[in-house]
């Protein structure tokens, strides 16, 4: 069943904050006042979404993915007992990783702020943070990617299409589907 689930808004967020964390990963010198430029846009859209999450549509509402270790446990189980359950939003472990990428991205932007100002300029620990946080925000886009590769052909559902598109073509008999 076609059914609509990511809204513009969170579709734009997603693949913006995919260029800024890209650029700034790879392409922009840390020294350099883009690499800082970019980080500021990185802090904008984490509140955007965060706004979004209460404001927004059904499924880009916190409300509709709480996090949830039970949650995410299940899912684990149903992984390894070959049991397919699609979720028209944010699946558990799914829910898990926006969590920990916002959190990541958000001490990211802040460590990198903190860097500018006269109080934290040259503080060692603040540039470790900084630069422990990317690695850890690096690691988790490859779990992330590898995790909807993963999913999309377990369930059958492509994905990355629907980050594209906002629609997921979902079995009938999942909860919160319904036609476009």
């Amino acid at each position: 069943m076609k059914t609509y689930v990511w809204d513009r808004a969170v579709r734009l967020f997603h693949w913006s904050l995919v260029a800024a964390f890209a650029a700034n990963a790879i392409f922009t010198n840390p020294e350099a006042r883009l690499h800082r430029w970019v980080g500021y846009a990185v802090a904008g859209l984490i509140g955007l979404r965060l706004i979004w999450g209460v404001l927004g549509s059904r499924h880009a509402r916190f409300a509709d993915f709480p996090p949830s270790f039970s949650g995410s446990l299940g899912q684990l189980a149903e992984m390894t007992t070959g049991r397919r359950h699609a979720h028209a939003g944010h699946s558990p472990l799914g829910a898990l990783m926006i969590y920990n990428l916002l959190f990541t991205l958000a001490a990211i932007a802040t460590t990198g702020y903190m860097m500018t100002t006269l109080s934290w300029f040259g503080v060692d620990w603040v540039k470790q943070a900084h630069e422990t946080l990317v690695t850890w925000a690096e690691i988790s886009v490859v779990m992330h990617v590898t995790a909807v590769v993963v999913e999309s052909r377990r369930l059958r559902v492509n994905l990355p299409k629907s980050m594209i598109t906002g629609y997921k073509d979902l079995p009938a008999d999942v909860s919160g589907a319904g036609k476009a």
